[in-house]
């Protein structure tokens, strides 16, 4: 039996070890078997307005900007309609466009005259992970990253093309180019693209900029300015290229990519890789079609997404779609119809362009669900009280370091007798080891023999060998669930503890959190039962030795919560082999 729980722990070390080099070869972009990364080598591009998931699904996202009277017509799956088709990202530029940029307490927001896209999005209030003399920026068009949301139409099937993000616009409201900033005591500021006549049609975008918010109320405005009816659709769609964001670690993984969210098929996530394979004609992951719901691009502590805004919209069909517009260069979107318009007849949809930290709170008053772009993995049932519980005590405290603190003395209160058994069963184990030792010494060349006394030993000290692991194995979930809050939480960045440590999300800069870990554990190690196997009892304490090498690179904030951990765990069972008598054996 005692064998039996050395097992279970070498099984425990090995899976880490295992999940160590997985995470380390998706953060060099090397194949994964759980979460692969985007295919950022060149590969093929998908034939001129190809379609995935949806024969409505517009050939949308191509970076190029061209002018919109040199689109081809093309075809959706088996529906044609005049769309943007996808061009590489070296095409030339025809005429440049303009750049408006927007100011206020929160965000400097980019927009470009080229369709109306929101093409450079910085959050003013989060610095930047890697240069804290910067902010943090999100959307962006330049050499080292793709990221933009886009908006437009298309027609009905053999319609003429439409305004789309390729159709240059004008800047209406009072025609200023250059930045444009949110004064103090007003709360909201405007801006307004209106395209020209494309196919009988006119689209105006409004852009609403609110104090302290980071969504974007964009309305869309269609006129009919033909003489024949049209029924357009419109498309919102977040374009991104596949690459991970700046800063992420080797030593952990969270996911990066699109999602999909419905009432029927709840939070689904796509990831790159998933896109690149995926062939015309296949079934999508995600649900394609619906009368709710919406989509988001996911990173590391941000995220971005489109929603619909009015209250009548609400349950207005849509489609949705994620596909490969060109190489490493990935999009999600959504498609809504907006019925018949006549001649001179004109109809309005309100959206929302949320682009900003994934503060859970706020994201579950936006739309039903956005909370889940912040990724607790399969911990989410457990991890979301747990946050809770933390926000609770950051109310009363007033810092986060001393928050993760008090919530680990939570859950130790919690867990305070089931970890007194285990402790006291490690106790008898520490106390009787002796007696393991020279029996099997004696018994070495007869492991049956061996096998029988050593059962015959538990007997009769009523010593239970799992009784150490199984009260542990029980808590595991609640903190690997505390882990990824931890890991997950925006609340992190750039939030102070005491002296040295200015950022939990970031790693102690003097190695001191850690360094305090690595004691801890070999202390642990110290208190524990030895293992009879004089090469088992070597690996005990090589085995904390090798487990801190990752927690040199961990935020501070989970070496924070792990060192607090051990300190208590430590507390805890040098009591009760005191208590037992057998501290030092």
């Amino acid at each position: 039996m005692n064998d039996m729980r050395r097992t279970m722990l070498w099984v425990v070390f090995s899976m880490s070890l295992f999940l160590l080099y997985d995470g380390w070869n998706k953060a060099n972009g090397k194949p994964s078997l759980f979460s692969p990364v985007a295919v950022t080598k060149p590969a093929a591009a998908p034939a001129a307005g190809s379609a995935a998931g949806s024969a409505a699904v517009p050939a949308v996202g191509a970076s190029a900007v061209l002018p919109s009277s040199t689109l081809p017509t093309s075809t959706a799956g088996a529906t044609p309609a005049s769309v943007p088709a996808p061009l590489p990202s070296s095409a030339p530029v025809a005429t440049q466009s303009e750049k408006i940029t927007i100011t206020t307490d929160v965000v400097k927001a980019t927009l470009d005259t080229q369709g109306g896209d929101v093409v450079r999005l910085e959050l003013l209030k989060q610095l930047d992970h890697t240069d804290r003399t910067k902010n943090t920026v999100v959307f962006d068009q330049s050499t080292e990253r793709l990221y933009k949301a886009q908006t437009g139409l298309i027609p009905a099937p053999g319609g003429a093309a439409l305004p789309n993000h390729l159709t240059r616009m004008a800047l209406v409201q009072g025609d200023m180019p250059g930045e444009r900033v949110l004064k103090a005591g007003a709360n909201e500021l405007q801006v307004k693209f209106e395209s020209p006549d494309v196919g009988g049609a006119k689209l105006v975008k409004t852009f609403t900029f609110k104090r302290g918010d980071y969504v974007v109320a964009v309305k869309h405005e269609v006129v009919n300015t033909g003489a024949a009816p049209i029924n357009p659709q419109l498309y919102l769609q977040l374009l991104r290229d596949g690459n991970a964001p700046a800063g992420e670690s080797s030593f952990y993984f969270t996911f990066t990519g699109p999602a999909v969210y419905t009432d029927a098929a709840k939070f689904t996530k796509v990831d790159f890789k998933t896109i690149e394979k995926h062939k015309a004609g296949e079934k999508l992951e995600h649900d394609t079609a619906a009368d709710n719901g919406w989509v988001a691009m996911v990173q590391h502590y941000f995220a971005s997404a489109w929603m619909l805004g009015a209250a009548a919209d609400e349950k207005r069909p849509r489609e949705f779609f994620t596909k490969k517009v060109a190489t490493n260069e990935y999009s999600v979107g959504m498609l809504v119809p907006l019925g018949s318009l006549e001649p001179g007849a004109s109809k309005t949809l309100e959206s929302r362009l949320f682009v900003g930290p994934q503060e859970e709170n706020k994201l579950s008053a936006m739309a039903p669900g956005l909370e889940l772009v912040k990724d607790y993995g399969w911990f989410t049932i457990l991890a979301k009280p747990l946050f809770w519980l933390l926000t609770q005590l950051h109310t009363f405290l007033g810092n986060w370091g001393w928050s993760i603190v008090a919530l680990v003395v939570c859950l130790k209160l919690a867990f305070y007798w089931l970890n007194a058994t285990a402790y006291r069963s490690m106790a008898k184990m520490k106390s009787i080891g002796p007696k393991i030792a020279e029996m099997r010494e004696r018994l070495k060349d007869k492991p049956q023999q061996m096998q029988q006394e050593m059962m015959r030993i538990y007997k009769e000290e009523k010593v239970n060998p799992l009784g150490g692991c199984l009260p542990i194995f029980v808590q595991m979930p609640f903190f690997i669930a505390l882990y990824w809050v931890l890991l997950s939480s925006v609340e992190m960045r750039n939030a102070p503890w005491i002296g040295w440590i200015t950022d939990l999300s970031a790693k102690d800069p003097y190695f001191i959190l850690p360094i305090l870990m690595t004691l801890t554990s070999l202390l642990q190690t110290w208190l524990n039962p030895t293992p009879p196997d004089p090469m088992q009892a070597k690996m005990m304490w090589i085995m904390p030795l090798i487990f801190s090498v990752m927690f040199f690179v961990f935020p501070a904030g989970l070496v924070l919560y792990w060192l607090t951990n051990n300190i208590l765990s430590i507390a805890q069972q040098y009591l009760i082999n005191k208590r037992m008598g057998v501290l030092g054996k």
